[in-house]
């Protein structure tokens, strides 16, 4: 409504407007402005308080970091978009009496209370002046947010840890934002890290209001079928998932009941935002390549080979044109890498191939709206499972492993066999094998077993119910998380 009224005015359309003087025009418009920013802020307070219920994996990580003696200060890095302002502000209500939030982005004079010296005793007494609220060391969580705004604030977290460790101090930064911190010196050695990534299926059935679901997946630690019923439910919702994502606003539209058409429009709008930061991080002269790049990575996973191949990008490209772009989406959390190894030793690491690997977006529903691929479809048969060679799914396993601190890595022999994922325990290599479907015969896993008799263990996902064949523990897609916990 809001908007067709500013297009009137702009238009001068409508007798009523024509009378309209210079200023009262601006005027206008500026009101209009204001109301239509007012909704969006309304609405996205509303989704965010959707969310309040819903148990994130990381909340017991912050519980452990606030009650810790050896805590520092903590930087919580992340994806833009991700949830991480609301993480923080978790903690604060959760676990202090009270918070002192600060934003650099939204209110760039803060910078200036960090310009004459970083003694956290004067910084204290400067914030509270700044805020109004006092800041009582152990019982306020102090909260910078948006820090990569401020170098001098993502510094003085050095001295909070050596010279005011009473003090509870947590920051929130895009990895691109950090990584990119111009300045003094980043205070390596001084903070605590952790990471959030976009809601796991897990988290997705909690947000759901499907908790009895997602606590019978926690609780299982057999091979044992699910009743079919439960089977075809899990089934279903992660139908949903695949098109809705784990981006924390996309999910709290879903679950307010906003529809899958509007869960597209909040991931074209979070896309868009992202390409906004391309053009206010990166250099001039990378954009077009990280548009390129960042554009491609549907093109790619929906080859029957998934590598990343920088000649595909366009004709006469080269590694060492694109490598920066690709890293700098990597380092803004945009995209996982996936390196292939030729050897499943530990550890693992030793053994990967850098120059030779796979991509994949940070969330399977933002791919989705990368590819422009209809939504309607996806709920057509399993097609959502088929689509784009089974890009999907390896995706989508790719974003539970990310989010359960494992290393990505695939499995090749001479080219003449794959082996979708492997990863590290603490005792052993697992290999771990994605399927579209419900066929379980596989030449590459077969090849992988006979290479390495020696591995305890072998896994399989796909759309099958748990169980084990010859000798390979089989996991419904839904509980992929299960074989690596």
């Amino acid at each position: 409504m809001f908007s067709s009224k500013k297009r009137a005015i702009e238009n001068k359309q409508g007798p009523a407007l024509v009378s309209f003087s210079v200023h009262q025009r601006t005027l206008f418009e500026r009101i209009i402005d204001s109301l239509i920013q007012i909704y969006h802020d309304t609405y996205e307070i509303y989704l965010l308080f959707k969310l309040v219920i819903v148990n994130r994996d990381i909340y017991a990580s912050l519980q452990t970091w606030s009650s810790s003696p050896a805590r520092k200060p903590l930087v919580l890095r992340g994806a833009r978009q991700t949830g991480k302002t609301h993480a923080l502000r978790w903690l604060g209500d959760a676990c202090y009496k009270n918070t002192v939030y600060l934003n650099f982005e939204k209110d760039p004079l803060l910078a200036s209370l960090f310009e004459e010296t970083l003694s956290p005793e004067v910084l204290v007494s400067k914030i509270t002046g700044h805020t109004g609220s006092g800041i009582v060391p152990h019982d306020t969580l102090l909260i910078f947010d948006e820090v990569q705004e401020c170098n001098a604030a993502l510094n003085s977290l050095k001295y909070f840890h050596e010279d005011a460790p009473q003090i509870h101090v947590a920051a929130a930064g895009s990895l691109l934002g950090i990584k990119m911190s111009k300045g003094r010196s980043f205070p390596v050695g001084k903070v605590d890290f952790l990471d959030l990534f976009p809601l796991t299926f897990s988290e997705f059935l909690g947000a759901s209001k499907e908790s009895r679901l997602r606590n019978l997946l926690v609780d299982k630690h057999d091979l044992v079928p699910l009743a079919n019923a439960f089977h075809q439910k899990l089934l279903a919702l992660l139908v949903d998932y695949f098109i809705v994502g784990g981006m924390p606003e996309v999910v709290a539209g879903y679950v307010a009941g906003d529809g899958l058409a509007r869960a597209r429009h909040l991931q074209e709008a979070i896309l868009k935002a992202y390409e906004s930061d391309f053009a206010k991080h990166a250099p001039s002269t990378d954009i077009p390549k990280l548009s390129l790049v960042w554009q491609s990575l549907p093109r790619h996973l929906a080859r029957e080979n998934k590598r990343f191949i920088f000649s595909a990008l366009r004709r006469g490209a080269r590694g060492r044109e694109y490598e920066a772009a690709l890293q700098w989406l990597h380092d803004a959390g945009l995209i996982h890498f996936c390196l292939r190894t030729t050897k499943a030793a530990m550890p693992l690491s030793a053994y990967e191939e850098h120059d030779i690997f796979k991509v994949y977006a940070l969330d399977v529903g933002l791919l989705g709206a990368l590819a422009n691929l209809p939504f309607e479809i996806l709920f057509r048969g399993s097609r959502v499972f088929t689509e784009f060679n089974g890009a999907f799914i390896e995706n989508y396993v790719a974003q539970q492993l990310v989010a359960a601190g494992k290393r990505l890595n695939y499995w090749e022999s001479a080219g003449s066999a794959e082996v979708d994922f492997v990863f590290q325990t603490s005792e052993a290599i697992v290999p771990l094998e994605v399927k579209a479907g419900i066929n379980v015969k596989s030449k590459s896993m077969r090849s992988f077993r006979d290479k390495h008799p020696d591995l305890p263990r072998a896994c399989r996902a796909n759309l099958l119910a748990f169980q084990e064949s010859g000798g390979i523990e089989n996991y419904p897609l839904y509980a992929v998380g299960q074989c690596f916990r």
